[in-house]
């Protein structure tokens, strides 16, 4: 009985790649009482890996939270495995408002303590007394009132990227640090206004909604479904979106965007951008905004050091790297004194550029996975990979696919294979050519074959 992934990320790509359906990324919670986490955790492990279902999800006495991958074709088939347990029949499923087949690239279910580490004991108030849901009109309508409070539960660096007009934007790195703070601010406040809140799917709001209930706060309403459900609302009735920007999410597309509105800047320089991306330097890994020509100056890095750092042999890297702790721990998530241009708490949002309108558009093109990058010398601008699969010829386009460098075409007019120029290529080569643009190592590389 297979309770374990056997496939890494990128044969998973390739198998993706190859079968060229189409997948839908969505997410969906519940908080119910499991008397058996771990073989809840194992039932739901063998019925989703036969549909070929991947995510992150996240199962404990309290309930489910789940963002995942499921392929088109078996959807209902995945929604019939969620009605087996009576509270996930008719369960809403927020499908993402931008689509990306390698979403998420795993399937990965963890038993853990809670769904949403909230810091709360929730013997000391009623989970289930929740806050009134409203939709996305009811939500527009309320936010017009003068007599209420829109709060972000979100953290700092999704909130900066994309918010409701008028939110208060905690600058926290947690959803735990946000609750204390927001009754502290709000406490004189707790009977005459209507205190409004939403995050990105709508777990964070369900249990804060009931937690300032048991606070004393009379008039406690949330957005039904949060950001996602909100976008795809707004869209299907036409309604005015009262969210600007992007809406960070947690897999490697690090965001999709709900209006062309760009109101945050990249950290270095103050150029208007709202693309997240991790530093190259595997020793800090952190979390910030960078815009290309960035990119480009820096080599995705952070700082001047860990650009210095990414240049040493990797032995040395790894050698450097052996003791310290994960980026999110040496650093803040998404703070640094090296980020000049790092804006949290109250944000404004007024737009400073807008995003190219064909930015949602995608080309579905059928193509096959060749290997990854394995080196890419800066000063000559060449990129290096080894052929793990099919072939290449002078002349063929390939695409060069990674969370920071995006997705990259290219037309090879020449290559060399081995060392020595050649006019084509076979698995078990290596093969050289000239980027004009900056790649890393691991971004896949695919040939577009129609």
């Amino acid at each position: 009985m297979q309770l374990y992934n056997t496939l890494s990320a990128e044969e998973r790509a390739r198998l993706i790649d190859e079968a060229g359906q189409q997948r839908l990324t969505l997410s969906f919670y519940a908080y119910a009482k499991i008397e058996d986490p771990k073989k809840f955790r194992d039932d739901l492990f063998l019925a989703w890996n036969a549909l070929d279902a991947l995510g992150r999800i996240y199962v404990a006495h309290e309930g489910i939270n789940a963002q995942m991958s499921v392929p088109a074709d078996h959807f209902e088939a995945f929604r019939e495995t969620l009605e087996v347990y009576d509270f996930m029949r008719g369960i809403r499923l927020n499908v993402a408002v931008e689509q990306d087949d390698h979403s998420f690239l795993k399937l990965t279910i963890k038993v853990r303590h809670k769904i949403v580490a909230d810091g709360l004991s929730d013997e000391t108030f009623d989970v289930t007394n929740k806050g009134v849901h409203l939709n996305a009109r009811e939500f527009n309508a309320i936010l017009d009132d003068p007599n209420t409070i829109v709060v972000d539960f979100r953290n700092h660096y999704e909130s900066e990227v994309g918010h409701f007009k008028g939110a208060i934007t905690p600058d926290v790195e947690t959803f735990r640090e946000s609750l204390p703070i927001i009754n502290e601010q709000l406490k004189d406040f707790k009977e005459n206004k209507n205190l409004v809140m939403y995050c990105t799917g709508g777990i964070r709001c369900e249990k804060a909604s009931a937690y300032y209930k048991h606070q004393g706060f009379q008039n406690v309403y949330q957005l039904e479904g949060g950001i996602i459900n909100y976008a795809k609302q707004i869209k299907e009735e036409g309604l005015e979106s009262k969210f600007i920007g992007k809406n960070f999410v947690f897999d490697h597309r690090l965001g999709e965007r709900i209006t062309d509105d760009i109101i945050a800047q990249c950290h270095q320089c103050g150029a208007p951008c709202d693309n997240h991306t991790n530093c190259a330097n595997e020793a800090c890994h952190l979390l910030f905004i960078q815009c290309d020509s960035c990119m480009a100056a820096m080599e995705n890095c952070c700082s001047t050091e860990c650009q210095e750092w990414i240049h040493l042999p990797m032995d040395e890297q790894i050698r450097r790297r052996k003791g310290l702790q994960v980026g999110n721990k040496i650093f803040r998530k998404g703070k640094s004194e090296n980020l000049k241009f790092k804006h949290s708490g109250e944000l404004s949002a007024t737009p400073l550029a807008k995003a190219p309108s064909d930015i949602r558009q995608k080309i579905k093109v059928k193509k096959i996975l060749l290997g990854k990058v394995e080196h890419y010398f800066v000063k000559a601008g060449v990129g290096l990979i080894e052929l793990k699969n099919g072939s290449l010829q002078i002349g063929d386009t390939i695409i060069i696919s990674g969370p920071t460098t995006g997705e990259q075409t290219l037309t090879l007019s020449e290559f060399k294979v081995n060392g020595q120029e050649n006019t084509s290529a076979h698995a078990g080569d290596k093969v050289t050519f000239e980027v004009p643009f900056r790649v890393r190592l691991s971004d896949k590389v695919y040939k577009i074959i129609g």
